[in-house]
């Protein structure tokens, strides 16, 4: 096992690095299939099995679609106040109906942008809920939108224990979603659940080359982890919605997404 805080000396002297592995030939996932027996048989199709320290990052779309997050928009009756935010923002107001269900608070709005504060406490455009490839058993494909898993963190902790059961080793498993940040343009993957692995890495008390003690580093680990997983994976056609990371440079240990979250009172910018 690796030591609280791996240094670059240390990864080196181990001849240690992160390798992220995209597994081709996932399979298109429907309502109710097994993630866990699909990563397997694509891990096998692929020539590769699971070690101690692996991590398993998931794209948040097929996790969705295996916990059947498919909803049609001809089913949904928009409300008073989704049909006031589809004034303002040009928005479907059965489209807005879903946002507003599916968050805590409305932060910010303009034409065509609705920014929310999701159920599970992160900031996100349109509470994460996605129309690119998805489609449903009925009706027109434009009309079927996913939202987001139910508890990512429970899905990320039921997808683990199978696989640990199936290959007998100690690993980690990252569902990922694509979200845009204040300040920065373009989208970029960031955690929405883990189970096994740290979300924050605290590096206070450490020392830096001049023996300079931190006072405030804490390292978003699996963020940064899922945004190199997101590259591997794409945003379009690639169709390879599950990544192989070995060589993580941090001790797995059990994490919730609440790690990740700032709580409100230190927000300063709302």
């Amino acid at each position: 096992m690796l030591p609280a805080f791996a240094s670059p000396e240390f990864l080196i002297r181990h001849k240690m690095g992160l390798n992220l592995i995209p597994l081709e030939g996932f399979p298109l996932v429907k309502p109710g299939d097994d993630l866990a027996s699909l990563v397997a048989e694509t891990l096998a199709k692929n020539g590769f099995s699971l070690q101690d320290g692996d991590i398993v990052v998931l794209a948040q779309k097929i996790v969705s679609k295996a916990e059947d997050r498919l909803v049609n928009l001809t089913t949904v009756d928009p409300s008073e106040a989704a049909r006031d935010y589809a004034h303002i923002t040009g928005k479907d107001p059965r489209l807005v109906e879903l946002i507003l269900s599916e968050c805590r608070e409305v932060v910010r709005v303009r034409q065509g942008l609705m920014i929310v504060e999701h159920r599970l406490g992160f900031i996100s455009a349109n509470a994460g809920i996605d129309h690119s490839n998805v489609s449903g058993p009925w009706g027109e494909p434009q009309d079927w939108v996913l939202l987001l898993p139910e508890d990512p963190d429970a899905s990320a902790a039921q997808i683990r224990a199978q696989l640990q059961a199936r290959y007998a080793c100690r690993l980690g498993v990252l569902i990922i979603d694509s979200h845009g940040r204040a300040w920065r343009n373009g989208t970029i993957g960031m955690t929405i659940g883990l189970s096994g692995l740290p979300g924050l890495v605290d590096l206070r008390g450490q020392a830096d080359l001049f023996d300079f003690r931190l006072r405030i580093t804490q390292v978003a680990a699996s963020d940064e982890l899922a945004a190199g997983a997101s590259l591997m994976m794409g945003q379009a056609r690639e169709g390879t919605p599950v990544v192989l990371a070995r060589g993580f440079p941090y001790p797995l240990r059990e994490a919730s997404l609440s790690e990740l979250i700032r709580n409100k009172d230190l927000d300063l910018f709302r």
